[in-house]
């Protein structure tokens, strides 16, 4: 993927910065993998916002992603490289030679024709998957399971992939995207190499009508409200915010407070938090 930047022609293009989509090599989507996706625009089963600023944005169809990669021993062919409007990473359309066709992540340095395979005793080649016990030391990996048989849930945004550190034990040390060190059961699987369209993050809009278009709604500081409406509000023209610490609208601290529970299951498994 490169970044397509425009000159400055009208105030859309000023600070525009956009993927020139060159590596997407087919427009409309396999009709048999695409299942119609009702958004909830952050409201719950009672119509109440919960998640503020979402809502609008274009119509899409969800794509069914086989994140599991559980065709052992199926040899399938890089049919198409495609575009999916839920996630930031690209996807490839996978023809397996016993017919069936399969959507998985694009890996980097994956093309059109390309093969891959999943299961123990793998090739070790980009786009296969296997047991993380199978993998070497040092390798670079992404769409990784937590617990056996789930399928991938972690390291599966564009651009990103992990690190195996050691083995010891029936678990892998691996170092995530966040720089967090973690623990997995080697049985889990994973997919070799790192997920496609690494240049996402240098995507500017440029204007706040695509930012509307991809389903976010405008954000309004705090400071610049009522005081019945947030901490920060009220006051004659710009006034400091009058709170010992920065807060949430409901009051509870912000920026820099962790919001992690203190009792979780999977605290015995991480060797170092995300910074």
């Amino acid at each position: 993927m490169s970044i397509r930047l425009y000159n400055s022609y009208t105030p859309g293009t000023r600070n525009r910065a956009l993927s020139d989509f060159s590596e997407i090599t087919k427009a409309k989507p396999e009709k048999s993998l695409i299942k119609k996706n009702h958004r909830n625009k952050g409201r719950n089963n009672r119509g109440v916002i919960t998640i503020r600023h979402r809502g609008g944005g274009h119509k899409r169809s969800y794509r069914l992603i086989d994140f599991k990669r559980d065709k052992y021993g199926i040899q399938g062919k890089v049919a198409s490289i495609e575009y999916d409007p839920n996630r930031n990473a690209r996807i490839a359309l996978i023809y397996y030679i016993d017919g069936e066709k399969r959507y998985i992540l694009h890996p980097k340095n994956i093309s059109i024709g390309d093969t891959i395979i999943s299961g123990s005793g793998s090739p070790f080649t980009i786009g296969n998957t296997l047991p993380l016990e199978e993998i070497p030391l040092g390798t670079s990996i992404h769409n990784i399971e937590l617990i056996p048989n789930k399928g991938g849930q972690i390291v599966r945004a564009g651009g990103t992939s992990a690190k195996i550190l050691a083995k010891e034990g029936n678990y892998i040390t691996l170092r995530l995207p966040s720089k967090e060190i973690r623990l997995i059961r080697k049985e889990c699987f994973a997919t070799i190499g790192e997920v496609g369209n690494n240049d996402v993050f240098l995507v500017q809009s440029g204007k706040a009508g695509r930012t509307r278009w991809l389903g976010k709604r405008p954000t309004v500081r705090g400071s610049v409200m009522n005081p019945c409406d947030h901490p920060h509000g009220g006051g004659e023209g710009r006034t400091p915010i009058g709170r010992t610490r920065p807060l949430t609208p409901w009051g509870k601290p912000a920026l820099g407070m962790k919001t992690r529970k203190n009792k979780k299951l999977s605290d015995a498994y991480i060797l170092r938090r995300r910074s």
